[in-house]
């Protein structure tokens, strides 16, 4: 019985090196020689100080709360009160919630009147839905692209030029597979910035 015990307490001992030291260490190593700006938090640099992560998105308002039209919106947060970071969550709410179908059904109102849309103008839904993170930092090129004319006319530039800024920012999907092609709103909304300069 006493060797039984021994028997399995070093195995626990070992597994317990192994899982909790062992194995950490060596992700971290890995990731900290392949990976060094991910690891590092993807931190976005302008004008010398950090304005943000590309992993993480951010709201584009103004001191009163409202959406800048010179930006680039993201798409709806459920984190806290908006991309807190500290509170990174979804909505939990199922599809035939009526709380997300009257909050889906005000967005996309609010959608249409903000970028100068038709009443009855297709809204992308990653413009209406938040992400399961509530952190997302992409929007679609669908999405992008029916905001384009309204920074374009908020910036005094053409749209041409606002839409070639978000195809040159455009990611491919994952792996070229997983996914759809997405727009970093960060990336976009400071290339915007550098145009202006």
């Amino acid at each position: 019985m006493r060797r039984q015990l021994l028997t399995a307490l070093r195995v626990t001992v070992a597994l317990l090196v192994v899982t909790c030291v062992v194995y950490p260490l060596a992700v971290w190593g890995i990731g900290r020689v392949a990976f060094r700006d991910k690891t590092d938090g993807s931190f976005v640099r302008a004008g010398g100080r950090v304005v943000g992560s590309s992993l993480i998105g951010q709201s584009w308002n103004d001191a009163d709360g409202k959406p800048r039209p010179e930006y680039f919106q993201p798409r709806p947060s459920a984190a806290g009160d908006g991309y807190d970071p500290t509170a990174s969550s979804g909505s939990n709410l199922g599809p035939s919630n009526p709380k997300l179908l009257d909050a889906v059904a005000s967005r996309v109102a609010a959608y249409r009147a903000f970028n100068d849309l038709t009443s009855d103008a297709a809204v992308p839904v990653d413009a209406v839905t938040a992400s399961g993170s509530g952190l997302d930092p992409d929007i679609s090129v669908a999405n992008a692209l029916a905001q384009a004319p309204r920074v374009a006319r908020a910036r005094h530039l053409s749209e041409a030029r606002v839409v070639a800024l978000v195809r040159a920012h455009t990611r491919d999907r994952t792996l070229g597979v997983l996914g759809e092609k997405a727009v970093n709103v960060l990336e976009l909304n400071l290339a915007l910035d550098a145009e202006d300069r």
